[in-house]
């Protein structure tokens, strides 16, 4: 079986929206991702996300048909934000502490987790909410941040989010703030990735105008082949390409189809495949990889959970992808592109 090490999962803010009510350690009949799932799919694991929600948050599972515009949450107060950061951030230790998972900080500790068996979880913030300042940054460093995206898809203080909008343009407001060019340059410092997916249009371009590392947008989609707001144009894809860097594949249904329908279930896999080739011929086998979003949005029902990436695989292979290509896909750039920007 060949591995997958995945761009995004909420899976934190599940477990706590959860209470004791759902363990990761068991297999759940609700959600995508546990620990039993994820050995029986070839999960080695990925950027865990730290999500801060807002007051009455609206996200793509909540909305009519296509075409769609959606209310955002509320902005989150920074301190509300760090409180919450710091609790999704405990419950991933406290994994770590029970063995079911390992927080790595390199890539080579990526790789042994690998040869062990064990899944290596990269800490990630979506959205950068819960810094008050660049020192906070430094000390979430030193704790384990390894990745971290700007916004999730409302403004803050750093950069402009885009709202859930099918049919739209990235292309939603200014770019970055002069606090979100100074904190792209820290992170360049650290060594931390900068994630563009939820980012603007304009954010976008700001940060490939600073960035020392190669660009990333961990979960999102080609925007010529579903022009949602959260997928990336041709232009964007380019740059990414130029950067040596990676787009990791979202499975969220309403970022894949052509409709952008929300919830249909009964999107084929073709369809996953279809984004994977777009972003192939674009910009070549080297800069793709997935982004699953379990746990945050809507899959099709034929990739349900981490135990059905193998059919996923198979549908590569099916459409012309040797085992070289697909371990690529699957691991290989996520890996070649966490050891450019950590340097380890």
């Amino acid at each position: 079986m060949i591995p997958v090490f995945d761009g995004h999962n909420d899976i934190l803010l599940r477990l706590s929206e959860a209470g004791g009510d759902r363990s990761f350690l068991t297999e759940s009949e609700t959600g995508h991702l546990d620990l039993p799932r994820a050995r029986r799919g070839g999960f080695a694991g990925g950027l865990f996300a730290i999500f801060v929600p807002g007051a009455s948050r609206a996200t793509p599972a909540d909305a009519p048909r296509a075409p769609y515009s959606l209310p955002l949450s509320e902005p989150v107060r920074t301190h509300e934000a760090e409180e919450k950061a710091e609790r999704l951030a405990g419950l991933l230790f406290e994994l770590e502490t029970q063995g079911a998972l390992r927080v790595v900080r390199s890539a080579a500790e990526i790789e042994e987790c690998m040869e062990s068996g064990a899944i290596a979880a990269v800490l990630h913030f979506e959205g950068a909410e819960a810094l008050r300042s660049l020192e906070r940054l430094e000390a979430w460093h030193a704790r384990g941040l390894r990745s971290l995206g700007l916004v999730w898809s409302r403004a803050n203080a750093y950069a402009e989010g885009v709202p859930f909008r099918f049919p739209g343009s990235p292309d939603t407001g200014p770019g970055l703030s002069d606090k979100g060019r100074a904190l792209v340059r820290e992170c360049n410092r650290l060594g931390i990735l900068v994630d563009l997916s939820h980012l603007n249009l304009r954010g976008f371009f700001d940060v490939a105008d600073i960035a020392e590392a190669p660009l990333v947008a961990s979960h999102s989609n080609a925007h010529a082949l579903c022009p949602s707001t959260r997928n990336l144009t041709d232009e964007e894809l380019d740059a990414i390409a130029r950067s040596n860097g990676l787009v990791g594949v979202n499975f969220a249904v309403g970022f894949l189809r052509e409709d952008g329908q929300l919830e249909a279930d009964d999107t084929p896999l073709d369809t996953v495949v279809r984004h994977v080739e777009y972003l192939v011929e674009r910009m070549g086998i080297d800069h793709v990889g997935f982004g699953s979003d379990f746990e945050g949005a809507h899959p099709p029902a034929d990739l349900g959970d981490v135990s059905r990436l193998p059919a996923l695989l198979d549908a590569l292979r099916t459409a012309g992808y040797d085992d070289a290509a697909l371990r690529k896909l699957a691991h290989e750039n996520w890996i070649r592109v966490l050891r450019d920007t950590w340097g380890v």
